[in-house]
C-alpha cells in the first residue's frame, strides 16, 4: 500500500504541473460555467427547472471532454516510461508490477477528481448562488452528475492504460487514444443509430437498445444521468428511455465500475508479462 501511495503521489504531483491538463481543467470550468449561465436563460418564462437544464447540458460536455482528458493524461502512463528509460529504473526499486499500474491509476483518479470538482464548481457555485431557481432537493442530480464523470474518467483512464500496456512507443499509445475516443464518443452511437434507422423497428426492441448501449461506457454515463431524474429525463428527451433500464441508476453505474475494472485488469495482465 505504501508503494502505491508513493506512485499516486507522485502522478498526482507530475500531473498538476502538466500544462495541458491545467488547460483542459480551466476549460472544463469555463464550458461549465458558461452553461450554467446560458441554461437559465428559458428558466424565468417557461417554468424549465434549471437545475434541469444545467445537468443535461454538463452531461453533454462530459461526454466529449471528460475522456479526451483522461485518455490525455493516461495514454503514456507505461509507454512514455518505457520510451524514457525510467521504468526500468522504476522496477529496480522494491515494488512489483501490479503495484505501478495501481499506484499510477489512484494517481490519475485524482487527477481526474480535482479536474472535475473544479471545473464544476464553477457551475454549482452560480447554482447555489440562485437558489431560488432550484428546486428542493435536486441537488443529488447534480452530485451524481459530478460522481459519475469521475467514473466516466476512471474508465478512459482504464482503457488509456491498456494502450499504453500494448505498445512500446508512447505516439503509438497516442493514436490508439484517439481511435478508443472517437470509436466511444462519436462513431459507435452513430453505428447504432444508422441501425435503427436501418432496421425501422423490425428487430431493435427497446431492451435490445439499451443492451447496446451497456457497451459503451459514455452511453452509460449518460443513462446514469440523463434517465435517473424524471425532470432531467423529460427535458433530456429521454423519458421513455428511463424505463428501460432494468434495476435503475444502479445497475448502469455497476456496469461503468465494470469498465473500469475489466480493462485495467487487462492492462494490469499485459504489464506482468511484457519484457523490458
Amino acid at each position: 500500500m505504501r508503494a502505491i501511495a508513493i506512485l499516486a503521489g507522485r502522478e498526482l504531483r507530475d500531473s498538476l504541473r502538466n500544462r495541458r491538463v491545467a488547460g483542459a481543467t480551466l476549460l472544463m470550468a469555463a464550458l461549465s460555467l458558461t452553461l450554467t449561465l446560458l441554461g437559465s436563460a428559458p428558466t424565468g418564462s417557461v417554468g424549465i427547472s434549471m437545475l434541469s437544464v444545467t445537468i443535461v447540458s454538463l452531461a453533454s460536455l462530459t461526454v466529449f471532454l471528460v475522456p479526451l482528458i483522461a485518455l490525455l493524461i493516461a495514454h503514456d502512463a507505461i509507454a512514455g516510461e518505457l520510451e524514457r528509460g525510467t521504468l526500468g529504473l522504476l522496477l529496480a526499486y522494491p515494488v512489483r508490477r501490479i503495484e505501478v499500474v495501481v499506484g499510477k491509476f489512484v494517481g490519475h483518479t485524482l487527477v481526474l477528481a480535482v479536474a472535475a470538482i473544479v471545473g464544476y464548481g464553477a457551475a454549482a457555485l452560480t447554482l447555489a448562488l440562485r437558489s431560488d431557481a432550484v428546486e428542493a432537493g435536486a441537488w443529488g442530480a447534480f452530485v451524481l452528475l459530478v460522481g459519475s464523470s469521475i467514473l466516466l474518467g476512471m474508465a478512459f483512464v482504464a482503457l488509456g492504460y491498456l494502450a499504453s500496456t500494448a505498445v512500446r512507443d508512447p505516439r503509438t499509445a497516442a493514436a490508439m487514444a484517439i481511435g478508443l475516443w472517437l470509436f466511444f464518443v462519436l462513431v459507435y452511437d452513430m453505428a447504432v443509430l444508422g441501425a435503427l434507422v436501418a432496421d425501422q423497428g423490425r428487430t431493435f426492441t427497446p431492451s435490445l437498445v439499451t443492451a447496446l448501449l451497456f457497451g459503451n461506457p459514455a452511453d452509460l454515463f449518460r443513462l446514469a444521468n440523463l434517465t435517473a431524474d424524471s425532470n432531467v429525463s423529460l427535458h433530456a428527451g429521454l423519458a421513455g428511455m428511463a424505463h428501460q433500464v432494468p434495476a435503475g441508476t444502479a445497475l448502469v453505474l455497476a456496469a461503468l465500475a465494470a469498465w473500469i475494472v475489466v480493462p485495467l485488469a487487462l492492462a494490469a495482465l499485459l504489464f506482468q508479462r511484457r519484457e523490458l
